[in-house]
């Protein structure tokens, strides 16, 4: 199911056309790091099927029409981004999958590619998890990669396959801002759509 307007401008999960400003409940409740976040489509059915082939039978070729209709449905939060950044893998997990779908994912994107972020925690996967352990599982996960390059005043777009609630792409988006970046958006091939809005 693709995600189409109207959307919540910080999370871009769908809204009602009558929701003025454009924001959902809980993002007008709950103040983010990413300032905009923008998906294909919701994470089922079609989506999700070919997010699985990428991801665990390594049909890398899937990237390229995935990252073609990510550049579409993200438009507005591609344009003037300064480079697009993947969630990293911890190493462990990549050797294991032979690659990083969010990197195969992100190199497509026009914009260019910087990897600043390492994964220095090997955590529980988040689709184990139930949504409030999700946050506290990410804790320290993530830092700036020595001699990385220098972050400051720039506009960051994150990109992942998945966005299930957020919380990596918040814990990712935490440690740039700390860097120096001036802002963060988000890219992913799929989000869970929440039911609350």
């Amino acid at each position: 199911m693709r995600i189409n307007p109207p959307v919540c401008d910080i999370c871009g999960d769908p809204l009602s056309p009558l929701v003025d400003p454009p924001v959902c409940l809980h993002c007008a409740s709950h103040p983010r790091v990413i300032t905009r976040t923008r998906a294909i489509g919701a994470y089922d059915g079609a989506l999700r099927e070919l997010i699985h082939a990428l991801k665990y039978q390594q049909r890398h070729s899937i990237a390229y029409g995935l990252a073609a209709l990510m550049r579409a449905s993200g438009r507005s939060v591609l344009h003037n981004a300064d480079c697009v950044v993947p969630v990293p893998l911890h190493p462990r997990r990549e050797r294991t999958r032979g690659f990083n779908q969010a990197r195969e994912l992100a190199r497509r994107l026009g914009p260019p590619l910087l990897e600043p972020l390492v994964r220095v925690r090997h955590t529980v996967p988040q689709v184990e998890l139930a949504a409030d352990q999700r946050h506290d599982n990410l804790r320290g996960a993530f830092r700036i990669r020595k001699r990385a390059t220098n972050l400051k005043g720039m506009r960051v777009m994150l990109v992942d396959d998945v966005s299930t609630t957020g919380a990596t792409l918040e814990a990712c988006a935490m440690v740039l801002r700390d860097a120096g970046v001036a802002e963060v958006r988000a890219l992913t091939a799929a989000r869970v759509v929440s039911r609350n809005h």
